[in-house]
């Protein structure tokens, strides 16, 4: 049996090569849309949202910080010198007294009996030295005699003097000008010459001390008038004035520390005795400086950065600082004036990264004294 075998005719050829090639066409088509799925999108930037703030010029100062309890220059506890029954009060705790004025009266009729009675006792001794006298000189009388009566007229006058001091003392006056801190004293009690239980405590304010304990290494940095600043929390923050009055020449080798007395003035008496405040010892002022907020400053291996933004992109800067004080640092060198500084969101941001700028702080914090409301 033979096999014949045919030869394909040219027209099935033709028909099948235009088969394959529409063929591969289509998978071209297919591979390159395929490829174009597979590459890489564009990345997408997402900017950092930043606080930034504006560096102003002002003045800033160094300064130790401590705290002291404001006390009265001036007090006195008043104690009766005399005994007896308290009869009249005048004056009650808050009122202002002048020197002098009466507080209080205890019950005098005793020391006016005495006081009569002292009288009439001098007068006696005094009528008889006076006819003594008219025969002393004709040497009727002997010296002795006379000696006597005299040393009797001389007691009787300091018997006098003391019964007015008695009387005078019955009533309790003011030793000095102020307010009546404390009235111990009631109608009625029985009182005790120079007891200890006083009966008023009076403090003068015009003018307050403050007592601060400074550390040694400091003795050379402070200077009689030198100025200082107070924080009152009693007052709202208000910040006042005071003045170096008096430096103690001592260290206590206890604790390593040295006295300072602050004059505190007080005009308008809205200072209290007792009130606690925070003291800001200066010791130098630099003018017109240079300010940036301390919470901008981003400290990495002892540099001191921060971040400037410009066209949207945060640029990190080294700079040098000065005086510190509050929330300001002064800047001396690495910025000059005109820059957006971070101050929030900076503490993980890179260098040279997009941001967008969300909020502008444009007042620094105000660190000039505030004078106590009137």
């Amino acid at each position: 049996m033979h096999l014949i075998i045919k030869k394909p005719s040219s027209n099935l050829i033709t028909i099948l090569s235009i088969l394959l090639s529409v063929s591969l066409l289509s998978a071209c088509g297919d591979s390159n849309k395929t490829a174009s799925q597979d590459e890489p999108s564009e990345k997408l930037v997402i900017s950092v949202p930043v606080e930034i703030t504006l560096l102003s010029k002002g003045d800033i100062s160094s300064n130790y910080t401590t705290t002291a309890v404001l006390e009265p220059k001036e007090e006195a506890f008043v104690v009766p010198r005399a005994s007896g029954i308290i009869e009249n009060i005048y004056v009650e705790e808050g009122d202002y007294v002048e020197k002098g004025q009466v507080l209080a009266q205890i019950e005098p009729r005793r020391y006016h009996l005495n006081l009569d009675r002292a009288k009439a006792d001098l007068v006696g001794v005094e009528k008889e030295l006076a006819k003594i006298n008219k025969v002393y000189n004709q040497k009727l009388v002997s010296d002795d005699t006379y000696d006597k009566l005299s040393a009797q007229f001389e007691s009787a006058k300091a018997t006098l003097s003391l019964a007015e001091l008695d009387l005078k003392e019955a009533t309790i006056v003011a030793p000095i000008s102020g307010y009546i801190a404390e009235r111990n004293a009631k109608v009625g009690n029985l009182t005790e010459s120079f007891q200890r239980a006083r009966m008023f405590h009076i403090v003068q304010q015009k003018e307050l001390y403050g007592i601060v304990y400074l550390p040694e290494k400091e003795l050379s940095k402070v200077f009689k008038n030198q100025q200082a600043t107070l924080l009152l929390t009693a007052l709202d923050d208000t910040r006042i004035k005071a003045y170096v009055e008096r430096i103690s020449p001592v260290i206590d080798a206890t604790t390593g520390t040295f006295k300072v007395t602050l004059r505190v003035p007080n005009t308008n008496n809205q200072l209290k005795s007792g009130m606690f405040a925070e003291v800001q010892l200066n010791y130098d002022t630099h003018k017109n400086s240079l300010l940036l907020a301390r919470k901008s400053l981003i400290a990495i291996d002892d540099s001191i950065n921060v971040f400037v933004v410009e066209n949207g992109i945060a640029s990190k800067q080294n700079i040098s600082i000065g005086y510190q004080q509050g929330e300001l640092v002064e800047v001396i060198s690495g910025l000059t004036g005109n820059e957006q500084v971070v101050i929030t969101g900076h503490q993980n941001l890179r260098d040279q990264a997009p941001v967008e700028i969300i909020s502008t702080e444009t007042a620094l914090v105000d660190i000039t004294e505030t004078p106590v409301k009137g």
